[in-house]
Parts: structure tokens; C-alpha cells; sequence
């Protein structure tokens, strides 16, 4: 029985290594906030569907987080995993451009 929980354990490992690990750092509901966030739950949906993991993260609810991070400019997205950390500064609207820096292909949907 111990073999099979170990290999159980080892299948979550291996399923969560494949999740691309994203954080959008917005302000409200502003409009550039609101379409990064439209735009990137696209994208994930298009090109990561159920192989990622996003947290959006409002710097007016959550100072202590965005000051960890060290943002220059707003909204941000970081791609947290898989290594190198990437980041993408704007509403993400160039669909091309924000699939190909997070590492994908781009299949000119």
C-alpha cells in the first residue's frame, strides 16, 4: 500500500509541475485593470486550459504582497513558474506577444 501512495503522491507532483503559476497585480476596476484581466483569463483559457493557476492580486486590498513584489508600473503580470520569473507590464492585449513570453506557441487564434 505504500507503493501506491507514493506513486499517487509523485502523479500530484508531477501534474502540478506542468501548472503555469500566474499573478496579475491590478488598481480596481480600473478600465486597463479590468481588460488585463479579460485578456489573460482568454489567454489561459485558450492556450493553458486547465494547466495554470492565476491569482489576481488588487494593490489597494493587498499593499503587503505588491510591495514584495517591487512594482514599477500597473497591471503587472508575472509568470511565477515555470523558471526564469517573467513579466508583462500593460492590459495584455497583444495576445501574440503575451502567449509567446509566457513560453506557448502561438496558433494565431
Amino acid at each position: 500500500m505504500r507503493k501506491k501512495e507514493q506513486d499517487r503522491k509523485s502523479s500530484v507532483v508531477t501534474e502540478s509541475a506542468k501548472k503555469f503559476a500566474l499573478r496579475l497585480f491590478i488598481t480596481g476596476a480600473t478600465p486597463n485593470s479590468t481588460r488585463a484581466v479579460t485578456n489573460i483569463k482568454r489567454i489561459c483559457e485558450d492556450y493553458m486550459k486547465n494547466k495554470y493557476s492565476l491569482e489576481i492580486i488588487d494593490v489597494y486590498q493587498q499593499r503587503d504582497i505588491a510591495e514584495r513584489e517591487q512594482l514599477l508600473a500597473l497591471p503587472l503580470l508575472i509568470r511565477k513558474f515555470p523558471l526564469p520569473e517573467r513579466r508583462f507590464i500593460g492590459d495584455l492585449s497583444d495576445t501574440e506577444k503575451v502567449v509567446k513570453g509566457l513560453g506557448l506557441s502561438f496558433n494565431g487564434q
